[in-house]
């Protein structure tokens, strides 16, 4: 009965909102066509400025997987995480997720692919890929996006959050399915 209710409410939510916003962009008198085309506009050109941004991102990963600085990285780090119980084919995952969502969820589906979904290296590996962002990535394309010049402590926050997320997620995976 509750499941029944619930995708009820999860079948109607969107378009009771939409709805909700109509009639209120009617109340209060603005033309929701024109603001709507006026905003189309300005995300045209703030895709256009961050196309740059994108591209750099992008270019980057390909360079740091392409050189093998990536496989170098790992068999420096495997031996000294697998002291926690960290195997050692997750640690990609810690060094590509602050840089890109895409390439990170390439490596948990090749790591899933590969030991199946119901291992620990899969549970792991979708528990941090749940548990950090995409931190250099959101700095490059959402502070350009707004004109911030100087991000001052936002990269070492986002850094120490990502690595807070990372350590949280092999912990609970380790209690809950070590």
């Amino acid at each position: 009965m509750l499941f029944k209710i619930i995708s009820t409410i999860s079948v109607w939510i969107v378009p009771l909102f939409l709805l909700i916003v109509f009639l209120h962009a009617q109340y209060k008198g603005i033309k929701i066509y024109d603001t709507f085309i006026e905003g189309a506009k300005e995300g045209f050109w703030l895709v256009v400025r961050l196309i740059p941004y994108i591209v750099g991102i992008y270019v980057a990963i390909g360079i740091f997987r392409s050189s093998s600085a990536l496989s170098i990285l790992t068999r420096g780090l495997t031996p000294v995480l697998n002291l926690f119980g960290i195997p050692g084919e997750v640690i990609p995952l810690l060094i590509t997720r602050p840089l890109s969502g895409p390439a990170t969820l390439g490596l948990v589906s090749e790591l899933i692919d590969k030991f199946g979904p119901d291992t620990f290296i899969g549970k792991l590996a979708s528990t941090i890929d749940g548990s950090t962002d995409t931190t250099l990535y959101i700095l490059a394309v959402y502070f350009a996006s707004v004109g911030v010049k100087n991000a001052r402590y936002s990269l070492p926050v986002g850094l120490l959050a990502d690595v807070t997320g990372f350590v949280a997620a092999v912990y609970i995976c380790l209690r809950i399915f070590g």
